[in-house]
C-alpha cells in the first residue's frame, strides 16, 4: 500500500446530524472535506482536515441513528495555536460556525485557551500557545 511512511491520526466521532457537524468543523477549524462515503455497510461519513496533514477528523452517521451520548467533558480535541492573531481569528471562526463557548471542566484550559462545544456535546479547545 502506497502512502506516507509517517503515522497518521484519525479521530472518529459518531453523530446523528452529519451535514451540520461537517459544516461546523469545516468552517470553525478552517478544514477541508478530504473524503466522504455514503451507505457503506450502514454508515455515511465524512473526513475533514488539511490535505496531506498528519491528522484528520472523521464523522459517521449510522443508518437508523445510535450515536449515543458524548463522553465526559474532559474528552477534548486540543489545538495549540502560537500566534495570537491566528488564535483570535480561530476562536471567532468557531463561534461563527455555531460552536458554543463553555467554561472548561479543567480550569487549566481557561487560563490559556477557550473551550467550545459542538451540536453533539463534544468539546474542542483552542489553546493560545505552543506544544512542548
Amino acid at each position: 500500500m502506497k502512502g506516507n511512511p509517517e503515522p497518521h491520526l484519525r479521530v472518529a466521532r459518531p453523530t446523528e446530524q452529519l451535514a451540520a457537524i461537517v459544516a461546523m468543523y469545516r468552517d470553525g477549524l478552517d478544514f477541508e472535506l478530504i473524503g466522504s462515503f455514503e451507505a457503506h455497510e450502514g454508515f455515511d461519513g465524512a473526513m475533514l482536515g488539511a490535505p496531506g496533514g498528519p491528522y484528520h477528523l472523521e464523522f459517521t452517521q449510522e443508518e437508523g441513528g445510535g450515536a449515543g451520548e458524548p463522553p465526559s467533558p474532559e474528552n477534548l480535541l486540543v489545538f495549540y495555536i502560537e500566534d495570537e492573531a491566528q488564535w483570535s481569528r480561530r476562536c471567532d471562526r468557531m463561534a461563527a460556525a455555531g460552536f458554543a463557548q463553555v467554561p472548561a471542566h479543567n480550569p487549566y484550559w481557561d487560563r490559556g485557551g477557550r473551550t467550545f462545544v459542538d451540536l453533539d456535546g463534544y468539546r474542542v479547545v483552542i489553546y493560545r500557545g505552543s506544544w512542548g
